[in-house]
């Protein structure tokens, strides 16, 4: 997870200027202060249940979320306007990196939400799960106590934004169904609109 959060701080610093909010560097530098006060706060493995770190974690994870979605905004009006400053490298890598950054960023909604949280899991506190994991429909070929880890999330978030829709694990909670919907129309929002303004570029 820390792995992650530093990946998309550094993707969202290396966007350029126009595709962030101002100032450039407030957004990525939260985020990753965030972080280190939580990796301080809950060293090791994340089963500390403590109501403070749950809200800072959740005020990580909406920060990446909100300067995510405005440099999303930012992009499709730059395509709309037929910015010219966007050549055909530079679209491709900052679709790609404001791709990736919503992967990651819904990846740790479901991984904070999902059952209560990491710390609500790893004390097995006994929450309904929003979400149905292979594992979990075939008990036998994982440990008795198998819990999702953030991978998990990981992998759900990355099969939503290529697939647009449910592969392997199923929401099954109208948030988490909600919350898919809304990765997945970003997604498709992103790959549209850099398709028609590649077929613009090449024409």
């Amino acid at each position: 997870m820390a792995l992650a959060v530093l990946v998309a701080a550094a993707m969202q610093f290396a966007l350029p200027d126009r595709h962030v909010l101002k100032p450039t560097f407030l957004f990525p530098t939260i985020e990753v202060l965030l972080l280190v006060v939580l990796m301080i706060g809950d060293p090791g493995r994340i089963d500390r249940r403590s109501p403070l770190l749950r809200r800072l974690t959740l005020l990580l994870v909406a920060a990446m979320s909100i300067d995510n979605l405005a440099a999303v905004v930012e992009l499709v009006g730059d395509i709309i306007r037929n910015d010219k400053q966007e050549t055909g490298t530079v679209l491709l890598a900052t679709g790609g990196a404001i791709w990736l950054t919503n992967v990651i960023a819904f990846s740790l909604w479901y991984w904070l939400l999902d059952r209560g949280g990491p710390a609500e899991r790893a004390n097995q506190a006994g929450i309904a799960p929003a979400f149905v994991f292979a594992e979990m429909v075939s008990p036998e070929f994982v440990r008795d106590d198998w819990t999702p880890e953030y991978i998990d999330y990981l992998w759900l978030a990355f099969t939503n934004a290529t697939a647009f829709s449910p592969t392997d694990t199923m929401p099954i909670t109208h948030w988490a169904k909600m919350l898919m919907f809304l990765q997945a129309a970003t997604s498709l929002v992103i790959a549209v609109m850099i398709i028609a303004r590649a077929v613009n570029i090449l024409n």
